[in-house]
């Protein structure tokens, strides 16, 4: 007989968009599904994390909100606030590992004008999409841009596979598809 969590499509998508943004950390993985199988086990577990969210019991998005940390905590994944200055957005951008191995800065690095932190954050991820990577935001439904770098061939995977565990991802740069 197979095992409950065996069928669970939103826990096989969780599972695999772990995989997808964080394949060389298994852990990231671990942390979602703890959340998604025992959700009072890891808020316990990861109480002081989520103090700052303002989350002290389970929530619906609590999976969602573990793989945003996770990714966070393992330099995958940098949380831009809403009027975050567009260098401090360059330089959270830069550390991330999942960086491409070209670097997109050099195509736009002499515009000097100062855009708001989501027209910035676009021009961004324009300028991934040119090097063949791209950024996408794990929405959250706050006033901050969790943003995490992937190849841009996959970026339509991710969004199938958000869309599939029921939570809203956001490509950045992409060009706008017409109904």
């Amino acid at each position: 007989m197979p095992h409950p969590h065996d069928t669970d499509p939103i826990r096989a998508s969780l599972a695999e968009i772990a995989s997808l943004l964080a394949p060389a950390h298994p852990g990231v993985a671990e942390e979602v599904l703890r959340a998604h199988d025992s959700p009072h086990d890891y808020v316990s577990a990861f109480a002081d994390r989520l103090n700052e969210r303002g989350i002290d019991e389970p929530v619906d998005n609590l999976a969602w909100v573990a793989l945003i940390d996770a990714l966070a905590a393992h330099g995958l994944l940098a949380e831009f606030d809403w009027k975050e200055d567009p260098q401090e957005i360059r330089a959270q951008l830069r550390k991330l590992e999942s960086r491409p191995s070209v670097d997109p800065w050099v195509l736009f690095e002499a515009d000097g004008t100062t855009l708001p932190t989501e027209a910035f954050l676009h021009a961004c991820g324009r300028h991934y999409r040119e090097v063949g990577a791209a950024l996408a935001v794990l929405d959250i439904a706050s006033d901050c841009y969790p943003v995490a770098g992937l190849r841009a061939a996959r970026a339509d995977e991710l969004t199938v596979l958000a869309a599939r565990a029921g939570f809203p991802v956001h490509h950045l740069g992409a060009a706008r598809r017409r109904p």
